[in-house]
């Protein structure tokens, strides 16, 4: 019996070697299907995680092209400063940021993922605010039109007297080469000038050196226009005017030498060739000869 008893557990002993032989050899190379249905999850993760990344690649692409659009058409018409690269792009602060993702077998990706993520989303939200802010130029967009210098200050539509326009011209009276600021329209004394654009008239005085009784007008976003060498000024300073109101009479006073009009366009310090602002009341034809009649090489009246 006792040789039975040792006979059957050296048996027992024997099978229960080699079954947790089998066991840990089965744990070690086989996967059980728990395991098999984790992995399943897992590939099927890495795969979302792809092709989510694939995904925020054209989401980037397409926030690209109107971050483009937003700075140089709605921005550039209501000539709003373009948001800079390097406020659009900007990163996120903190090494730890990402620290919870580390140490996974596919950490790089999760943690790209993420980054890319956070990136879009601190996108959207400056477009958004960027946006809002194009919300309320449009808002404004028609008072900015009416500012916007658009008229020549005189009505000469038949052109027949010869403007000497922008730029290096012959002074009338040192005959010296000098750099004119504005467009001189001459005209008969007492002829009627109209403010170019909606403003507040900043001063109307005779103190400026050379330009006898002139006008500033000041129309907001950065524009500004002087009106040289009056007979005799109709408005006041602080007085609210429209664009087409009648502001002063043609004269020579001041610094010149005939009856005429002296005429400068300012945005934001810097003086403009007016010949960019008379789009409102001259036809492409009238446009493009009085163009061709300011380039003309010719002496200023001041």
């Amino acid at each position: 019996m006792r040789k039975r008893v040792i006979q059957v557990l050296s048996y027992l002993a024997i099978g229960l070697v080699f079954a947790t032989i089998t066991i840990l050899i089965a744990y070690k190379y086989l996967d059980s299907p728990k395991e098999k249905q984790l992995q399943r999850e897992i590939s099927e993760l890495t795969l979302q995680y792809e092709l989510l990344n694939s995904r925020m690649g054209q989401i980037t692409e397409v926030l690209g092209d109107i971050q483009e659009r937003d700075n140089n058409v709605y921005r550039t018409i209501f000539e709003a400063e373009p948001i800079p690269a390097s406020i659009r792009q900007a990163g996120f602060g903190g090494v730890d940021r990402y620290k919870e993702l580390q140490g996974y077998n596919n950490s790089a990706l999760m943690v790209e993922t993420s980054k890319r993520l956070d990136m879009i989303s601190k996108q959207l939200y400056i477009q958004s605010k960027s946006f809002d802010e194009v919300v309320v130029l449009v808002k404004g967009k028609e008072k900015l039109l009416a500012s916007i210098p658009a008229i020549q200050p005189i009505s000469n539509e038949d052109l027949r007297h010869q403007p000497s326009g922008f730029g290096w011209r012959t002074h009338p009276i040192y005959k010296t080469a000098e750099f004119h600021p504005g467009m001189d329209f001459a005209a008969a004394q007492g002829t009627e000038i109209y403010s170019t654009g909606d403003g507040t008239i900043e001063r109307a005085d005779a103190l400026a050196q050379g330009y006898g009784n002139h006008i500033v007008i000041n129309h907001g976003y950065g524009y500004k226009t002087l009106y040289g060498h009056m007979s005799k000024m109709a408005v006041r300073a602080g007085q609210v005017v429209k664009r087409g109101q009648l502001i002063g009479y043609v004269g020579s006073t001041g610094l010149s030498t005939a009856p005429h009009v002296h005429y400068e366009v300012m945005k934001a310090g810097e003086k403009m060739n007016p010949i960019n602002y008379y789009y409102n009341d001259l036809t492409p034809e009238q446009y493009q000869k009085l163009i061709e009649l300011s380039s003309q090489s010719s002496q200023s009246f001041d």
